[in-house]
Formats: C-alpha cells, structure tokens, sequence
C-alpha cells in the first residue's frame, strides 16, 4: 500500500462529496494528500467549496484510518483499486464528468478493451427478450466487442450468460462492494465472469445492496458501453435511467420495439418516439452507427475519447505534438506549450501512463 493510494482512496470515502466536487479539488490542489491536509480555514475560501462542504470532510486521522481498512480488505478479496489518474482507470469512464474517483475490480477484467456494447432491459424479461437479447450477443461476437451490464434479473444477466457462451469478455456494473454479489442467484454467473471480464464498482469493499445507489450505478454502464441497447423496459426503471444517461453523454442507444400495448414495449417505444433512440434492427445498426465497419474511423473514434478525457495541460501538450510532426524536445515543448519545465515534466509522466507519449533518446517525446 502506498501513501498516495492510501489519499485517493480516502478521497473517495469523504461523504456527500460527489466526483466532480472531488476532482476539482484535486485539480486545485494537484493531489488528493494537499486536498485532506488542507485546514478547513482554507478550504472555505475555495470558490464552490463553502463552510458547509468544508465541514463535511472528516477528520484526516479518521479518514485515512477508513481508507487503509477499504485498501486492506480488498487485497485480502483480490479487488484492485484504480484512481481516476492512473493509467489503469477505463478511458471511457474519463470522458464523463461524474465518474468515480476511484474505480474497484475484480476478475481478470480489461477495462479498456477496444469496443464494447451495453445492454439493459426489464428485470422481467419476456421469452422474446431473452431471444433477442441472445441474437444481440450472437451478432456482437462477429466485433469481438465487450459485454457491459448490471448482472440484475431478466436482460442483464441474460447478456453476461449470452457472452459466456459466445466466449466474449463481459463486465457486470454493481451498486455495492464487490466482496460479494447481489442478487445471490447470480453468483455462479458472476464466478465464471472472472475468468473472462470481471465485476466492477465505484463502492468500497463492504457497502451492500442498496437500492438508492441503482441509478448512480446506470450511469457507469453508460459511460463503459460505445453504444448501449435496451431490449426491453417498462415506462420507469433501470433500463430507462441508463437509456437517458447513455444520450446525455452521447452514446449510440438503441431500443429494440416491442409489441403495442405491453407493458415491457412502453419504455422502448417511449424512447425511439421521443428520439432518444434509434430503433434497433440488428446488431448492423451498431456496427454502422460506431464506424465499426471502418477500422479506421474506430481507432478514430476511441483516440477522440481519451483525448477529451485529458487535462487541460495534457491537451495543450498533446496539441503541440500535433502540430510538430507529433515530436519534440522538451526545451521546444515547453515554450511551445507555454507549460514552465517544472511543470511539463509531470504532465508528460501522466500522458506516458496513459500510454499517449513516449520519452526518446536526447529527451525527446513523440506521440504514440
């Protein structure tokens, strides 16, 4: 366990301090550590922080005693825990505002695999949704794309089966630790998922099921899928909360239509009448919607995420490259860039883990 570990975590834990409150701290403050060793007296004078969140922030002994008991346990559960600046942290989880501080794994999980599709639906799936939900899989083999869902009843555990059976990685999305599962039904799927993909979660090792945190969780599962598909859904629930998180974020989503006058068809028809939606046809759709069909425009495409996920620093850095034959040396970077050396060397050591730079010889640095 390292000290800057033992800080992101405990950054994490602060209660009723959501992701972007957290980051702009961090970003303020350049490291978790200088955020929860800062005295309250200061932090006041933060613009967005105030009295009132400045006293929400506990005690540092407290916090970080919390924080080594979460790092602890989850290296006794094999759970890997990923800080949203480090290189292992999913990129697509980036190029959203609210993601988590910090992310938690398990299994033998990429998260950063080259595409993935979501999908979601009723709890109470339809032998039809079950069907199509499993054609859907069938089809998103031809792509080798990634699998993400909730792993609740009906649509969603029927994808990660669907995705186990066509031998494709997939990700189940929880709202609560990952020590264990829930529901209890889903653990044998669960177990197989770690062998190929794997569980993850924004809440620390012993946080239980909860059924306020179901939403929260819906938008992770949008931000992971490059297009998500909503097999069937009711007019409120889970399948329709992602649906609409998916297209704040501009994500692909596709409702598969459902029977007039079926309760499990509403929340699909709603969602490709008012536009939220394109009506799903076959899984061609999405190939042609991401630009799978060009490999090009799909390493495009994943090269425009990570770049909108950047820093602002990181951008300008990046920019520069661009407009330098995409090579530099440090000196030329630095005045180009207008970025003082002191400060350059830690953006390029953050663009270098995120494996976008890589140094030369004579202190050179050239885009990957």
């Amino acid at each position: 366990m390292t000290e800057d570990k033992l800080y992101q975590v405990a950054l994490s834990l602060i209660p009723k301090i959501g992701p972007v409150l957290s980051k702009q701290l961090v970003n303020y403050f350049e490291s978790p550590k200088k955020v929860l060793s800062t005295p309250k007296s200061k932090l006041t004078k933060i613009p967005g922080v105030g009295e009132k969140l400045a006293a929400l922030i506990p005690r540092q002994k407290d916090l970080l005693f919390e924080a080594e008991r979460v790092i602890n346990e989850s290296f006794k559960a094999d759970i890997s825990i990923h800080y949203y600046k480090e290189a292992s942290y999913p990129k697509r989880l980036l190029a959203v505002p609210d993601s988590p501080v910090v992310l938690y794994s398990k299994g033998s999980v990429e998260l950063n695999p080259l595409k993935t599709v979501g999908i979601v639906g009723s709890r109470k799936a339809t032998n039809y949704g079950m069907y199509t939900t499993d054609r859907i899989v069938q089809d998103a083999r031809t792509q080798q794309a990634s699998i993400i869902s909730g792993l609740a009843y009906g649509i969603d555990v029927r994808s990660h089966q669907a995705a186990l059976d066509q031998a494709l990685p997939t990700i189940g999305v929880l709202a609560r630790g990952l020590e264990d599962v829930y529901p209890k039904a889903h653990r044998k799927v669960a177990a197989k998922m770690l062998e190929n993909g794997g569980l993850i979660s924004e809440y620390p090792i012993g946080i239980g099921p909860d059924p306020r945190l179901f939403p929260a969780r819906n938008r992770i599962i949008a931000a992971m899928s490059d297009s998500l598909v909503v097999v069937e859904a009711a007019k409120k629930g889970g399948a329709l909360i992602s649906a609409n998180i998916a297209h704040s974020y501009d994500r692909p989503v596709f409702a598969v239509p459902g029977e007039l006058g079926k309760p499990y068809s509403e929340g699909c028809n709603w969602l490709i009448k008012s536009l939220r939606a394109s009506i799903y046809t076959g899984f061609n759709d999405v190939v042609q919607e991401l630009g799978w069909d060009n490999e090009e425009d799909t390493v495009e495409r994943n090269n425009n995420q990570r770049y909108q996920a950047l820093e602002r620093d990181e951008k300008k850095v990046v920019d520069t490259l661009m407009k330098n034959g995409q090579q530099l040396h440090i000196d030329q970077l630095s005045w180009q860039s207008e970025i003082p050396l002191n400060q350059l060397a830690g953006v390029l050591l953050q663009l270098e883990f995120a494996g976008l730079v890589k140094p030369l010889p004579g202190k050179e640095y050239q885009l990957t």
